[in-house]
């Protein structure tokens, strides 16, 4: 009996050429827009595995494979982008008319287009506190179309029970999608847990070396898989080969990668608590944390990315601070190499459940460095703040 690879061993293995000649290791980048047919029935063909560029070749489709594995799923389509591809699985079911639940903690540029796309096309949003779980069927409507949710949120951190929120969803028909940017499919998988499409922004982990830009779609339901690909084929979706073939490059060592990222930002979320600073670190692998319970249930690892609330808000010391900074960059998205920490204002964007903490908010990036010289750069970025 042959035995199944684990999920590490496969994200080596899916999408790699197979031949009984000699060949490269890699799925080059197969560019084109033009694909030329030998003969006229292979032209008309109903079903052809390439056909006109924009729709991919032997580049996209490795990818789409060892994306399949990495997410349990049977369908993967691919997006310029990870907001793009939020954005293109809501538009497929976000109709003139509909009603659209959206977690508060979701990526604020989602709710940019959720309040000026979609409101101005007759679509309802109503944000929804994340932590509601099977309570959110009070929120549910007749015309009521999807329910995004995003755990952990990428500013807050909020755990989502989607397994109670999906069993709502499936009772009444409506489609659960999953922001999945955190667990990169390799840490948590919604679809296992009953979500009918997860969703990750590939420019982050997955690639993960911060020069692509580029976002995943999964789902077990074919269905679902033809609405959205046939709406990305309308507006002219495309994603170039060259990003594909490195966002699978950087895929092959994503496990290697999140176990230091991992390691590096819980050591760091541990060492941040005890700083008399900081009045709070939220980092969903820390007991501490209100939904720490749940990603023990769901998760089966975690990642670099976490927050902490500063005691301070002073424009003055927080400027100290962040200026004093070596290792750590000042930079949007993460999931690349290289640490990053950024001020953040979450009491902006919160409209179900206010943002109430006092102080700074700060998000964290736990790169590859020697954790040790990213604990020397805070200490230095403290020192800095004390002298203000």
């Amino acid at each position: 009996m042959s035995r199944k690879n684990s999920p590490r061993t496969n994200l080596v293995a899916a999408g790699r050429m197979k031949s009984d000649q000699p060949h490269v290791v890699p799925v080059p980048p197969e560019r084109a827009s033009t694909v030329l047919f030998p003969t006229y029935d292979q032209f008309t063909a109903k079903t052809r595995p390439f056909f006109y560029g924009r729709f991919g070749t032997s580049t996209h489709r490795a990818f789409e494979q060892a994306v399949m594995g990495l997410e349990n799923a049977e369908h993967i389509l691919l997006a310029p982008s990870g907001l793009a591809a939020v954005n293109f699985a809501l538009l497929s079911f976000a109709l003139p008319g509909s009603h659209i639940l959206v977690t508060d903690s979701a990526y604020d540029p989602v709710r940019y287009f959720c309040d000026g796309y979609l409101a101005r096309r007759g679509v309802e949003i109503t944000y929804y506190d994340p932590r509601l779980g099977g309570h959110i069927e009070k929120l549910c409507r007749e015309n009521t179309a999807a329910i995004l949710a995003e755990s952990p949120g990428s500013l807050t951190f909020e755990v989502q029970d989607i397994p109670a929120m999906a069993n709502i969803a499936r009772a009444r028909n409506i489609p659960l999608l999953v922001d999945n940017s955190w667990g990169s499919g390799l840490l948590y998988r919604p679809l296992d847990l009953g979500a009918d499409i997860s969703i990750i922004a590939a420019t982050k982990y997955i690639a993960g070396h911060a020069d692509v830009l580029i976002g995943t779609i999964a789902t077990n339901d074919a269905q679902i898989a033809q609405k959205i690909n046939t709406n990305m084929r309308l507006i002219g979706n495309n994603v170039s080969a060259d990003d594909v073939y490195l966002a699978h490059r950087g895929l092959r060592s994503l496990a290697a990668r999140l176990d230091v990222h991992g390691a590096n930002g819980l050591k760091l979320a541990k060492w941040l608590e005890r700083r008399p600073e900081i009045s709070c670190v939220i980092h969903p692998a820390l007991p501490s944390h209100p939904d720490h319970a749940l990603w023990q249930r769901d998760f089966s690892g975690t990642c670099g990315l976490f927050g902490a609330i500063f005691k301070t808000e002073k424009v003055e010391k927080i400027r100290a601070f962040f200026d004093a900074l070596a290792h750590f960059g000042m930079g949007y998205s993460w999931g690349g190499f290289e640490s990053l920490a950024i001020p953040v204002w979450p009491q902006k964007y919160r409209t179900a459940v206010p943002w109430e903490e006092a102080g700074q908010a700060v998000r964290f990036h736990a790169g590859l460095e020697d954790v040790e010289d990213l604990i020397a750069d805070l200490e230095a970025a403290f020192a800095a703040m004390a002298e203000m």
